[in-house]
């Protein structure tokens, strides 16, 4: 089902992990993904802050989510298609100047000291509507550059390039907007433009030859392998779950300001937190792959996720908080290996466009869907309530899947 990388023959004889070093295209790949990742995180706490801080009202916080989430939700199954359909290395470099264009235009529009948010309400749109289409290229793209046979060991690299991403990024954020304020989406849009870049400089051909005729049934063919290899719809549900009521990091400045009174140099370490935990537990996964059956270590970090989430909405001391996050990063980074894996391993390479806009928009955008039911039911009940709630239920969803799901629960291994 996966091509072979065009470089697999004459590194045949390496180690399978030393293969990965020597494959340029993966390498441009990972700083694409790295630029673009540290830069959607410098710009979610730069704007988180600058938001919260000029309005004081949590509520905006909500919409920065729900404007992110709205063009992924009406656009992914385009976006698959188009992944299907056109190159994806275009796709990529395109989405990620949209990026670099849209923060420059937020930035400038901020620079003036406004109040007044819609504008960049507006801005989130274009960027929401170049994550709807740069998703699923991305995770299409992977099994294009890299061989079957160490494409687990690719999905943990990738994911620890993400997670130092996320670990700095954040960091980088907070920083920045002590030091410069406005000027770091400057910053921020350089690192898109670095992303573009090296996504056009991969060289592989990476448009799918696909011989469907174009209609309903093509439009809609990545949820109907979805629905029929119930693994990968237990996976993907479940994570969908798990975002939409165990995300908190959109309403981490309420948090940081309000409730641990620190600064935004600690709301970039929190920012910072479950990237941290995320990236030792990635590295070891791409050290030496999963070593515990894997539906049930699946279902094991849902539960360790879910824990996290509580104790973090009853903390009120930061180095608890910042504990519960990590611990929180860490149980979701083998959640996602599990399921990346499952689904780009179970998917013929002419449908993965499509099954990744679907995963996209039911884990990707439901990032920000989370957000915006975070910053809703906390405008509502207060944050450590909207926190402790959205921790329960994701607790109560997973012991459901575990039970609804045995082909799922039962995978031993890839």
């Amino acid at each position: 089902m996966t091509e072979e990388s065009p470089t697999e023959g004459s590194h045949s004889a390496r180690a399978e992990p030393e293969r990965l070093r020597y494959n340029r295209d993966f390498l441009l790949f990972l700083a694409s993904r790295g630029c673009a990742v540290t830069g959607n995180h410098v710009l979610a706490v730069a704007l988180g802050w600058h938001v919260y801080q000029r309005t004081g009202d949590v509520w905006n916080l909500a919409l920065i989510g729900l404007f992110m989430f709205l063009p992924v939700f009406c656009l992914f199954l385009f976006a698959g298609l188009a992944a299907d359909r056109l190159d994806r290395r275009l796709i990529i470099g395109t989405c990620n100047i949209a990026h670099c264009a849209a923060t420059m235009a937020i930035g400038a529009y901020l620079v003036s000291g406004t109040e007044i948010m819609w504008p960049v309400f507006v801005l989130l749109l274009i960027i929401g509507s170049a994550q709807a289409f740069l998703h699923p290229a991305l995770l299409a793209t992977l099994p294009n550059i890299v061989p079957r046979e160490i494409f687990a060991h690719a999905v943990a690299t990738m994911s620890s390039v993400n997670k130092m991403a996320q670990l700095g990024g954040p960091a980088l954020g907070g920083l920045l907007v002590a030091l410069v304020d406005e000027g770091v989406y400057g910053v921020t849009a350089g690192l898109f433009l670095l992303a573009a870049l090296a996504a056009f400089l991969i060289r592989s051909n990476l448009r799918v030859r696909g011989g469907e005729p174009f209609g309903l049934a093509v439009v809609l063919g990545g949820f109907r392998h979805i629905w029929r290899t119930k693994p990968v719809f237990g996976a993907i549900s479940i994570d969908l779950v798990a975002v939409l009521f165990g995300g908190i990091m959109g309403i981490l400045p309420v948090f940081a300001a309000d409730i641990l009174k620190v600064g935004p140099e600690a709301l970039g370490v929190m920012r910072a937190m479950p990237a941290a935990g995320a990236l030792v537990v990635a590295l070891m996964l791409a050290r030496s792959g999963l070593p515990w059956n894997v539906g049930r270590s699946f279902f094991a970090s849902l539960t360790v996720f879910g824990l996290s989430i509580l104790v973090f909405s009853l903390s009120t001391v930061f180095w608890i908080s910042c504990a519960a996050l990590m611990i929180y990063g860490a149980a979701d980074m083998i959640s996602v290996y599990v399921r990346q894996t499952l689904v780009q391993i179970e998917t013929p390479n002419e449908l993965r466009g499509r099954v990744s806009a679907v995963s996209t928009v039911s884990i990707t955008a439901s990032n920000q869907l989370g957000d915006f039911r975070a910053g809703g039911m906390a405008a509502l009940i207060g944050a450590p309530a909207a926190v402790a709630a959205g921790a329960c239920i994701t607790l109560a969803a997973t012991l459901l899947w575990y039970r609804w799901f045995p082909g799922l629960r039962d995978v031993e291994r890839f």
